[in-house]
């Protein structure tokens, strides 16, 4: 079976703490590729801060260029209506039914992943991938990982990320600020926001 590994996120934008974050899982794993998913409408943001899906997969893409390993799909952006991750992980299955998928998640999501659409659907199709800081309550991960395993049968294993201190909001806010986000985005990132005036207003 092939092994592939999502990395989904509304990427507003995305910066080199989600690249590394995937290269990680894939080199610690033995994942073949990893494939970047944009989000489309995601029920619980605010769309409001959100850039059109069009400006969002285009960093994306000038991001992961490099990386003969990374790929992108634009399909929950091209989606009609809320992005849910059960489906998207349906599709996936579909079409390559003959992978199994890694998704990769911040360690702190899995306290909240009941609260997502049809929880049991998504630990059913993939497994996941909890990206742990150094610094994370161990014995409170340690607990909710086995409670998520007796109810619903999760694979869930832990992705060792570091401290990466990078994140899409401290982005936005430089640009604010008019601050360099120099080295915290990959170069052709940084010059298409800039170029297109991004996240300024």
């Amino acid at each position: 079976m092939k092994k592939t590994g999502i990395l989904g996120g509304t990427f507003n934008p995305i910066h080199n703490g989600h690249l590394l974050l995937a290269e990680t899982a894939r080199d610690e794993f033995g994942l073949e590729n990893v494939l970047f998913i944009p989000s489309g409408c995601s029920y619980m943001k605010n769309q409001s801060e959100i850039l059109p899906g069009k400006l969002r997969s285009r960093m994306v893409s000038l991001a992961i260029a490099d990386n003969p390993y990374f790929s992108m799909t634009n399909m929950e952006i091209e989606r009609e209506g809320n992005s849910y991750t059960y489906e998207t992980l349906a599709e996936l299955r579909r079409i390559s039914p003959d992978t199994v998928f890694y998704y990769i998640i911040g360690a702190d999501t899995l306290f909240t992943m009941e609260t997502w659409k049809h929880p049991e659907l998504i630990f059913g199709q993939a497994v996941i991938l909890a990206a742990v800081r150094d610094d994370f309550r161990q014995q409170e991960l340690k607990a909710q990982i086995l409670y998520l395993h007796q109810k619903y049968g999760a694979d869930i294993r832990l992705l060792h990320a570091g401290n990466v201190q990078i994140s899409s909001t401290i982005i936005r806010r430089k640009r604010k600020e008019n601050q360099s986000i120099r080295y915290l985005v990959q170069e052709p990132v940084r010059k298409f926001i800039e170029e297109n005036d991004l996240y300024r207003s």
